[in-house]
């Protein structure tokens, strides 16, 4: 399971940019080959390029798991489609938190999510995902709990502000190991430089050794 550096649009912030879950990845339109290339070697998936709301941000928009691939409400009808027809299963989630990848924090077992959402919301967001279990909450001072954490079926990488309570419950609530950690040289909100699936992971290009050997330890890559 392989560990790479990567940098879209020559920005190291590549989990602004990504989505993936362990069947696709979706990278924006217009990156290069080599963008397309390393993504789809490192993470074991299909590449899709997307777009949504027009901007190349699908780490930010885009939350899901294998079961679905969650879109807001200011997606564009013809993007929505333009993955309906590649097979993808996407629901669109009609809510005022458009950055449900900021909102969102899951894996194929289990999902956090951001206190705000209505009742409605939370029903609609649960019942795509298929998950098990879910909870609203928050992390510390941390309400976007989907930008404090990066979490696949396997391990997780956490904020490194939070408190060991956190930790334990991130572990024992998505059944995998969870460890602080940073990106792109001390960057605390890992999802901003780490995408990761079962089979691997990225990170932006500033990323240091040692960071890379905390990430690959906690998510059992590399």
């Amino acid at each position: 399971m392989p560990l790479d550096k990567l940098r879209v649009f020559g920005n190291p912030n590549i989990g602004v940019y990504i989505f993936t879950n362990n069947k696709v990845a979706l990278v924006p339109k217009g990156v290069t080959p080599q963008v397309r290339e390393k993504v789809a070697n490192t993470l074991g998936v299909e590449v899709i390029e997307a777009q949504v709301a027009g901007t190349p941000l699908l780490g930010v928009f885009v939350a899901g798991n294998d079961n679905a691939i969650l879109l807001p409400s200011i997606a564009r009808d013809e993007e929505v489609s333009e993955l309906i027809e590649l097979g993808l299963k996407v629901v669109v989630i009609d809510t005022k938190y458009t950055a449900l990848g900021n909102v969102v924090l899951s894996n194929s077992k289990a999902a956090v999510l951001y206190e705000g959402f209505s009742n409605d919301e939370v029903s609609k967001i649960v019942d795509a995902l298929g998950v098990s279990k879910y909870v609203k909450r928050r992390f510390g001072d941390i309400v976007t709990v989907g930008s404090a954490a990066v979490v696949t079926d396997k391990g997780a990488v956490v904020h490194p502000d939070l408190s060991d309570e956190d930790i334990k419950f991130i572990s024992e609530f998505f059944d995998v190991v969870a460890d602080v950690g940073t990106v792109n040289f001390g960057v605390a909100f890992i999802k901003t430089g780490l995408v990761a699936n079962n089979y691997g992971a990225l990170v932006g290009e500033r990323t240091t050794g040692p960071e890379i050997m905390r990430i690959t330890k906690a998510l059992g890559v590399g």
